[in-house]
């Protein structure tokens, strides 16, 4: 039988480790040079490697495609509260956040929060997070996003929470300025 060395074996596993899921290095085949993987009707050494680290690289890819798309509904709600529509704000919000802020507390407040903050001037996202747990909310998956952001008349920190809703869709389910 044909195996491939150990130092070869570490180079494609560092390498399996080091590329993004689309690129996986794939095992030669039985076509291959001599040494890297003849046909012996086994799978070659290497063979192990890969599939061992494909499930780390797509669980990795789709950790970042959620927290993606929990970045994306977060800046768009932002947008929302920037151009003052507190109603489509609070209306595409989470279903928790609707339960737990009664519309007539969320028009009230949410203008005298940012009131003092005058007009956005830049804002970039800082942190963006993926959790399955965020105390005082149930289980679900949950992406939290620290945007550093530049009012006319201050600098502050905008954390928005985004929940995977039952639809599949990220709704905001919290925010607060710091």
């Amino acid at each position: 039988m044909t195996r491939c060395s150990p130092a070869l074996a570490a180079a494609l596993l560092g390498l399996a480790i080091a590329l993004p899921a689309a690129a996986q290095l794939k095992v030669p085949g039985p076509s291959a040079a001599p040494g890297l993987g003849a046909s012996t009707g086994r799978a070659p050494a290497a063979a192990p490697l890969q599939a061992a680290s494909a499930p780390q690289a797509a669980a990795s890819s789709d950790v970042e495609e959620k927290e993606t798309a929990g970045r994306v509904a977060a800046a768009g709600w932002l947008t929302l509260l920037d151009r003052r529509d507190w109603g489509t704000a609070w209306e595409s919000s989470a279903a928790a956040f609707r339960k737990s802020v009664p519309l007539a507390n969320w028009m009230d407040g949410a203008p005298k929060v940012r009131a003092d903050l005058g007009a956005l001037q830049e804002r970039t996202p800082a942190t963006v997070a993926y959790k399955q747990r965020v105390e005082g909310l149930p289980p679900g998956e949950y992406v939290s996003v620290i945007f550093l952001s530049k009012f006319a008349q201050r600098e502050v920190e905008e954390v928005v929470t985004t929940v995977r809703e039952p639809d599949g869709r990220w709704r905001v389910t919290g925010y607060s300025t710091r």
